[in-house]
């Protein structure tokens, strides 16, 4: 697989070596002569000295060939020209970093169809997912990082006052773009059908757009969304705007501590509803005045690694019940990795990291990616991508013969996300979450991806 990269910061630094390493053929493209240097003296990589907005530059770096080309400088700008100049050179799969959330917003311009972009992604909005997991439901299964964000699963106690207790799925009118996956009851396991009735004290795992989820959820358990959880964010960064969007929801109290008195009185003017102190996070005095240690959640999410640090060991040392921390340099993600425990840090996330995960599972040659396994392997959740020789390209799920054990609860059609309903049609290239029984795996791969 050939594959140009334009810009190697961090998160394109550890693609090209990644990718690189894996036999993969990869030219790199980087305006910055230093660090275009480094890069050719540490990896295995061809490049080329040149900005990635040129013509006459693109056209050099896939002259050999370019199966997928990925734009990460840390310019929009840059990289949605240099996306664009790509597909006009005739590059198949374009991917774009951005971080601008102008750019995600396609009500009045669509931005990835107008520059001809694949999938854009967004460091900052995956971090915040990854932080988002826990504190929005701690028992929550991870397909948000197929759907970056957009669509995740909850599993959920049905209580015996809830008032879906005691009926069949089929007489349940829930949201179009929500479905129910999988249920324990007990010993026992499996994928729902429409004449499942639930009962007190099954564990369901349901599937849809996070704010429906919320409200489906106070019909199975009324008292799950009646705590109120406080939040603590150290730092008013993209990270810290992308998760505050992310806990919108009236039953988290979020406080957002930025030093920075003009950043702290624009953000209190985009956010009423969310309390901003003007101090240095990093101060012990001010950390015991704001009451952190009676917090749920403290996360540390300046650009200084170091400041992060410092601050989450306090803010765990005060009792801050759980503490999550941002980490931008690979240079200490080792090392702090090994030391999470000691340091009472219960969960850290990286830029790089979180973005180039992304990338490889969209550009992975497999046929599916294995999400999340239930207890005891009762049914698994596959990514699979649909190839275009399957019996599915082109169809709508109403024309499709499902295995019996097998739902449908995601569909990703480049830049678009979906819990998708009986109108809605598959095309090659697709990729679809499935929650499914072990024997089914080999069906779908034949329906799907014709393997």
């Amino acid at each position: 697989m050939k594959v140009v990269i334009v810009g190697v910061g961090e998160v394109g630094r550890h693609l090209s070596q990644v990718l690189s390493d894996a036999g993969h053929d990869v030219t790199v493209v980087e305006s910055n002569p230093e660090r275009a240097s480094l890069i050719d003296e540490e990896h295995n990589v061809r490049v080329i000295v040149g900005s990635g907005s040129s013509a006459e530059v693109l056209k050099r770096a896939i002259a050999d060939g370019c199966d997928h080309f990925l734009a990460m400088t840390s310019h929009d700008e840059i990289n949605l020209i240099a996306c664009s100049l790509a597909r006009v050179l005739g590059v198949k799969t374009v991917i774009s970093r951005i971080h601008d959330q102008t750019f995600t917003d396609t009500s009045l311009v669509n931005y990835p169809l107008h520059f001809g972009i694949d999938m854009m992604l967004n460091p900052e909005g995956l971090c915040a997912n990854e932080l988002a997991k826990s504190i929005r439901n701690p028992a929550r299964i991870a397909v948000e990082n197929f759907a970056r964000g957009q669509i995740e699963a909850q599993r959920i106690v049905v209580d015996e006052k809830a008032k879906y207790r005691g009926k069949a799925l089929r007489d349940i009118k829930l949201h179009p773009e929500i479905k129910f996956g999988f249920y324990q009851r007990g010993d026992e396991q499996d994928i729902p059908l429409a004449d499942t009735i639930l009962q007190t004290g099954d564990i369901v795992t349901v599937v849809g757009p996070p704010a429906e989820l919320s409200k489906l959820r106070s019909n199975l358990d009324p008292y799950a969304t009646s705590k109120e959880v406080r939040v603590v964010i150290f730092g008013g960064s993209e990270t810290a705007v992308a998760l505050v969007r992310l806990l919108s929801n009236p039953r988290f109290k979020v406080r957002v501590i930025e030093q920075d008195e003009d950043k702290c009185r624009r953000l209190a003017e985009r956010f009423p509803h969310v309390t901003f102190i003007n101090g240095d996070g990093t101060s012990l005095r001010l950390l015991e005045e704001e009451q952190i240690g009676n917090a749920d959640y403290f996360v540390a999410s300046t650009s200084d690694d170091e400041r992060n640090v410092m601050t989450s060991m306090q803010a765990a040392k005060l009792g801050a019940k759980h503490v999550q921390t941002v980490i931008n340099k690979s240079d200490y993600e080792e090392i702090l990795y090994n030391l999470r425990s000691a340091l009472d840090i219960e969960t850290l996330v990286a830029p790089r990291l979180v973005t180039a995960n992304e990338v490889l599972r969209y550009l992975s040659s497999e046929p599916y990616v294995e999400l999340f396994t239930f207890p005891q392997q009762a049914a698994r959740i596959l990514e699979i991508q649909v190839s275009l020789d399957s019996p599915c390209a082109g169809k709508q799920l109403k024309e499709i013969s499902w295995p019996k054990h097998a739902v449908l609860v995601a569909l990703l059609h480049k830049f678009q996300v979906k819990v998708p309903g009986a109108e809605d049609k598959i095309l090659a290239g697709d990729r679809v979450v499935v929650i499914t029984r072990e024997e089914n795996i080999n069906d779908l791969l034949k329906l799907l991806h014709n393997s």
